[in-house]
């Protein structure tokens, strides 16, 4: 069973809690993951920055940080979204705020179900699992973003 919680933090993102439940879902699917229990917390820059330094060492705002927290038995783990960027960002690239936060969600549960991003040859490999992702759970859609 995959068992996720939203909470809206103190990010404004408007995006339904059953919306961002299937893309989890769908995504630890993919993975073949079939036991999970995830929580995707909604986030400003503030709290972005302050996680981000304490838990990475780093004294900026980042759009997405994974933390895996369970067992080999079950996947548990929690997915930190910051809405402010992932507007930002969305403008940045042309796209719109919800296909940014579906980027996010994904690459963050892609995070917990394995992947990294560490070196150049991870980083590409997850960025095509995450942009086959992003085109199969935005049905009507074409194209991919690079970043």
């Amino acid at each position: 069973m995959i068992s996720v919680g939203v909470t809206r933090g103190e990010g404004d993102v408007r995006i339904t809690t059953r919306t961002v439940r299937h893309w989890v879902r769908a995504t630890l699917e993919a993975e073949g993951v079939r036991r999970a229990e995830i929580t995707v917390v909604f986030i400003d820059d503030q709290l972005s920055r302050r996680l981000h330094r304490r838990w990475f060492g780093r004294d900026s705002t980042t759009d997405v940080m994974a933390f895996p927290l369970g067992t080999e038995e079950t996947l548990e783990g929690e997915i930190y979204v910051n809405g402010a960027r992932a507007r930002r960002q969305a403008r940045r690239v042309g796209v719109s705020p919800r296909e940014e936060l579906l980027r996010l969600v994904v690459h963050g549960t892609l995070h917990l179900a394995g992947h990294d991003d560490t070196t150049s040859t991870h980083a590409r490999r997850m960025r095509e699992r995450e942009n086959a992702l992003v085109v199969r759970l935005r049905p009507g859609r074409r194209g991919t973003r690079q970043q």
